[in-house]
């Protein structure tokens, strides 16, 4: 969408002048018959450019541009003067205006500098958005992104739940970022010295559920239940986080629920997929071991719940994905935001996370109709690894030598042969990166 445009100017044929002419360049226009109406609704989120004129009663131009820039000292604002106030437009250039038009002036110039205008807002609301993003990773808490409301209180719980020491229920679908949530407690809260051991439960033969868990049979004469060669055992007094706990038998849950009676065990944080109220009702889960997780429980919206932040999201993947190899990040367009909209995420953050990276990685022609398909792998072997980095490496010589073998051979110091063996691998043609 294109950024709008407001025109703040006292007078009618000017503003209507103005508005003919950016409505016929596709531009979208506001206009305001006086400054002070449009410095009530402006704000710092305010994305496009604000062509104002100096002169004007009540509160003329250089007034607004003192207060406009006390909103935001970065929009970019174009002042509108007569001849002869050349002097008063350079100085508001001085206070912090973007540029200036001496009436009368040309459309080609009025539309070169509103582009140019844009661009520069356009910059500086990517920049701030970056900053924040890299602000919200490095600072204490989870790493949880999103501006959802629901993302945002579930932050707030995540982070009060570090300094609580009780067991916790992690309730939501795959890819949501329960592990995530379980990681943050454990490490930023009370038994963060202490080991933080998980169990993949849906990943372990239910004949073994019980051995890995809890370790060897006890002896008959045992007083004292003994946890020798277990997850158990290997927590400590740390925190067991048992991921699908749904997927334990009846039987291993009934000796968990048995455990959370004991003062010397580990914190025990679940994660499930499913409803179990619905499964104790089925007999499929012990209603003793739900009450004693449940006293806390945290829900994990899908990402279906909070579209505003997949855009977000899979910048920020996109950005730390292409730094992490040191390539350029691929730039989303209106094309790829609505692509990125209408697809369901199935498998949530997890799946948009892949998807970001297998675009920096492979290329847009690799990607899918949005995703992971039902048959992907969680996790790539490390030739797959290898094999990604390579080929990202390729596409971004290619993309900065505009296909240019001969280039990306000396700077990658490839033989000939070897070069033209790989991209034939790895599905590059040069053609497609010629300018």
């Amino acid at each position: 969408m294109t950024p709008e445009i407001w025109i703040i100017d006292d007078e009618r044929t000017i503003r209507d002048a103005l508005s003919q002419t950016l409505d016929i360049e596709g531009f979208h226009s506001r206009a305001f018959a006086n400054a002070k109406d449009a410095l009530e609704q402006l704000s710092a989120a305010f994305e496009g450019v604000i062509i104002s004129d100096i002169n004007m009663p009540q509160m003329d131009g250089m007034v607004f541009l003192e207060k406009a820039l006390e909103v935001d000292h970065e929009l970019s604002i174009v002042m509108l003067t007569g001849h002869g106030d050349i002097s008063t437009a350079v100085s508001a250039m001085r206070q912090g205006a973007y540029d200036f038009l001496e009436k009368p002036f040309s459309t080609e110039h009025l539309l070169d500098v509103l582009k140019r205008g844009i661009d520069k807002r356009q910059l500086v609301m990517e920049n701030r958005e970056l900053k924040r993003q890299l602000e919200t990773q490095s600072a204490p808490g989870p790493r949880i992104l999103g501006n959802a409301d629901s993302v945002k209180q579930l932050r707030r719980s995540i982070f009060h739940l570090k300094d609580q020491d009780g067991d916790v229920l992690l309730q939501g679908e795959r890819g949501t970022g329960k592990e995530l949530a379980a990681r943050f407690i454990h490490d930023q809260g009370t038994r963060q010295d202490e080991p933080f051991i998980g169990m993949k439960c849906r990943q372990i033969p239910e004949a073994l559920m019980s051995m890995e868990l809890f370790g060897s049979e006890q002896p008959a004469y045992a007083t004292l239940p003994s946890y020798k060669n277990s997850k158990i055992a290997a927590t400590d007094k740390g925190t067991l986080f048992l991921d699908g706990i749904e997927a334990l038998p009846l039987n291993v849950q009934e000796k968990l629920a048995a455990l959370t009676d004991s003062a010397e065990r580990p914190r025990i944080i679940a994660s499930t997929r499913v409803d179990l109220t619905s499964s104790i009702a089925q007999g499929h889960f012990n209603a003793a071991l739900f009450q004693k997780l449940s006293a806390t429980t945290l829900v994990f919206p899908p990402l279906r719940d909070r579209s505003e932040d997949v855009v977000t999201l899979c910048q920020n993947f996109l950005r730390t994905t292409a730094s992490r190899f040191g390539v350029a990040p691929p730039k989303l367009d209106a094309e790829h935001k609505d692509k990125l909209l209408q697809h369901s995420w199935k498998g949530n953050v997890r799946e948009l996370q892949a998807y970001s990276e297998r675009w920096v990685l492979m290329g847009e022609q690799c990607l899918t109709n949005g995703g992971e398909t039902d048959h992907e792998k969680e996790h790539d072997t490390l030739a797959d690894r290898i094999l990604k980095v390579e080929r990202a490496i390729l596409f971004d010589a290619l993309n900065r030598h505009n296909g240019m073998l001969k280039e990306v051979q000396n700077e990658l110091g490839l033989a000939r042969k070897t070069l033209y063996e790989k991209l034939k691998k790895h599905n590059l043609d040069k053609q497609n990166f010629k300018v």
